[in-house]
């Protein structure tokens, strides 16, 4: 596994704030050739909100 960079808490930081959800720290995949870690995995919820005016 690789090692965390130097950024790597003030992004994760600053996406939690904004209302991400860190999902994997790190996060792996696996393929034919082998492993890629990625820094992070997180999601966010979108919600669309419609107004209908009548």
């Amino acid at each position: 596994m690789p090692a965390k960079d130097f950024f790597h808490q003030a992004v994760r930081h600053a996406l939690e704030k904004e209302g991400w959800i860190i999902t994997h720290d790190p996060l792996m995949l696996r393929y034919d050739l082998g492993k890629l870690y990625l820094d992070l995995g997180a999601q966010k919820i979108l919600t669309a909100e419609t107004l209908l005016s009548l």
